[in-house]
């Protein structure tokens, strides 16, 4: 068991710091002109949430998560707050013999647009349209994968799209729970740090 579909105590990532990261290695001359060579096709997130517990309790229920995920051992489900939300996002356009589309969020700037993934879709936030109007039935997602499947393939040239908010597949980026006891009773974890997984 490296993953479970259990989601990160949402009160707690509520006061992450962190987001996508890429990885780039940066090559100066002695003229001082650059080579950026680009290592990773796509961002990668990190966060610390050590400043998302305010209470004994939420240390308390960390604590717990932690050891059931046994540090960096087992995947689980991370609510980034900066970023879960697609709204009326294409997944797909009908070519009359597909019926399963993958869920995706679209990042444009600047005429670049970027795909990302979306693999852990929340269940019950999930909306699916046929050019435009909205499917009540007819098709089913897998929350632990992000794939949408109709039960009737799409018409031919169909715009297939879906509003949705996802998680983040992640694990713990430590081994260590490092506590420090500030007062009585309460104490305080510095450096908790969250990664990203490739799904």
């Amino acid at each position: 068991m490296s993953f479970v579909e259990t989601q990160f105590p949402t009160d707690i990532s509520y006061g992450a710091s962190g987001g996508a990261m890429f990885s780039t290695d940066i090559v100066e001359t002695f003229g001082g002109h650059e080579q950026r060579n680009i290592n990773w096709s796509a961002a990668r997130g990190q966060w610390n949430v050590a400043h998302g517990v305010k209470s004994e309790t939420q240390l308390a229920a960390l604590i717990a998560f932690f050891r059931a995920r046994r540090g960096r051992a087992i995947g689980f489900r991370f609510k980034d707050w900066s970023d879960y939300r697609a709204a009326n996002q294409v997944i797909g356009i009908g070519n009359g013999i597909l019926k399963s589309f993958q869920l995706v969020k679209s990042y444009s700037s600047g005429g670049v647009t970027v795909d990302r993934v979306i693999t852990k879709p929340v269940a019950g936030t999930i909306h699916v349209f046929k050019d435009g109007v909205e499917q009540a039935s007819g098709w089913s997602v897998d929350a632990a994968t992000g794939i949408v499947t109709f039960t009737s393939t799409p018409a031919n040239n169909a715009i297939i799209s879906a509003t949705f908010e996802f998680d983040v597949p992640a694990r713990f980026d430590t081994d260590q729970i490092d506590i420090s006891l500030e007062s009585y009773s309460v104490g305080s974890w510095h450096n908790i740090p969250i990664v990203e997984l490739r799904i």
